[in-house]
């Protein structure tokens, strides 16, 4: 089968071609932006990609569209799939109708840390020889592409609660019924499309509705917005972790890098890894829960989670020259902004740490969170706020209730003079941005080593 997919470089889709590819299907796709590493692993899976989106790409007819969630009417390509009633579907229903049928799909939901904790789940599994498949929102750090179909039923992928297309505008992970579901946070996101928090809970709701009776839901203790989604009804086991919780989870190190678990009283599994931050131990807990109900064993998972090799721009070390540590992560919500912080002080101590923030997401763009973002940076020592063209507000009200010392740039050039002044400093650097920030951290690091 020739399968045509538009927006195909987003991490999702580009994921799923490369999935389809593996199948034996023939494999062609189409963005307006085609730039690695996605553009690199789909090549070096033999998919053609055509830059733009041209009526011509569809001559001749391939028997089945893919359109991305990216796509709206008005775009040519779509509309000529339209037009001429070419068959098409979305991504996340493709995965469901190809990719899904027969398998243990242990899905990993949530306003953050979805990408991680999907790749600790994914090493978990493959650590202890299950030989799993998976579809990760980003690149990990222990496999060399973002999917896979795998060896056994397995199959951990990370469930968005963003919408599926322009004709389905259910989340995207209603399509993946899964058996094992980790739910780790619920917060105000995606302001583009929900209206309130009641309505993402809704969408939650609905994925939950889809878990079997036999199937696991695992969730932190005393998270109060998924114990109202929970609260509409459940029909599944439910499993939560955290002091008290049914697994009770105890810092070793105020940073992190070291906790226990305990079960009815007795000690289970101690984990010694790199990661820090409390974000960083409940998404672990949750893989090692998750991995668990996949048949690992805690203490076993515990050991091979100390080989998890994080994920491409989660708190990812790009460089570290002349005294500065450079750091590019994808936070870019209030609460993302604030644990990354907050981790990368526990583990640093008195070093100075200098935030460079890009409000980009559809969210950060509207203002949504902008009275939270001040408060966010409390663990940094100085935040340059990057103020990106076409934003509709001013962060000169942040700048001024902000905690530490703040200060607005609109040249990424005048940010990399700024921070090469300091050449010499012990300085952390870390850049927070849900896009590339024009090359930034390659640039800064470039120009410090100059």
């Amino acid at each position: 089968m020739h399968i045509h997919i538009l927006g195909i470089c987003g991490t999702f889709m580009g994921s799923l071609a490369q999935l389809a590819r593996a199948l034996g299907h023939t494999v062609t796709g189409a963005d307006a932006n085609v730039y690695p590493p996605m553009s690199d692993q789909l090549r070096a899976a033999g998919i053609h990609i055509i830059e733009g989106y041209d009526a011509e790409q569809l001559k001749p007819e391939p028997d089945l569209v893919v359109i991305g969630n990216a796509m709206s009417r008005g775009n040519p390509a779509v509309e000529a799939v339209l037009n001429r009633g070419l068959r098409y579907t979305s991504g996340p229903q493709m995965l469901a109708d190809v990719i899904l049928p027969g398998r243990w799909v242990i899905g990993v939901a949530g306003t953050h840390g979805k990408t991680t904790t999907t790749s600790m789940v994914a090493w978990l599994l493959e650590a202890a020889g299950l030989k799993p498949g998976y579809l990760i929102g980003g690149v990990p750090g222990n496999f060399e592409t973002s999917a896979r179909l795998g060896e056994t039923p397995f199959f951990a992928v990370e469930a968005d609660e963003y919408d599926t297309a322009f004709f389905d505008k259910r989340s995207k992970f209603v399509h993946y019924r899964p058996r094992t579901a980790i739910l780790n946070n619920l917060e105000f996101d995606h302001a583009d499309i929900f209206d309130d928090l009641a309505a993402i809970q809704r969408q939650f709701h609905h994925l939950v509705r889809t878990i079997p009776g036999n199937g696991r839901i695992i969730l932190p203790q005393g998270e109060q917005a998924l114990d109202e989604v929970l609260a509409k009804g459940c029909w599944s086991e439910v499993e939560r972790f955290g002091t008290g919780a049914d697994i009770d989870v105890q810092l070793l190190r105020d940073d992190g890098s070291e906790f226990s678990l305990h079960e009815k009283g007795q000690k289970v599994a101690q984990v010694r890894w790199d990661m820090s931050g409390l974000h960083s131990v409940k998404n672990g807990v949750a893989a090692l829960l998750a991995a668990r109900h996949c048949g690992v064993p805690l203490a076993q998972g515990a050991e091979m989670l100390a080989d998890f090799r994080g994920v491409k721009r989660r708190m990812e070390l790009v460089g570290d020259v002349a005294g500065v540590r450079v750091y590019d992560d994808f936070a870019h919500h209030p609460t993302a902004i604030a644990t990354t912080l907050q981790g990368l002080r526990r583990k640093v101590g008195d070093e100075k740490i200098l935030a460079i923030i890009e409000p980009r997401s559809n969210t950060m763009r509207m203002g949504v969170h902008r009275a939270r973002l001040p408060e966010s940076v409390t663990d940094a020592d100085e935040v340059i706020w990057y103020q990106p063209p076409g934003i509709d507000w001013s962060l000169d009200d942040v700048v001024a209730a902000s905690p530490v010392p703040s200060r607005t740039l609109d040249a990424i050039d005048a940010i990399i003079e700024d921070i090469c002044q300091r050449r010499g400093e012990t300085l952390n650097v870390v850049i927070m941005s849900n896009g590339g920030f024009g090359g930034i951290h390659r640039k800064l690091v470039t120009a410090l080593g100059a």
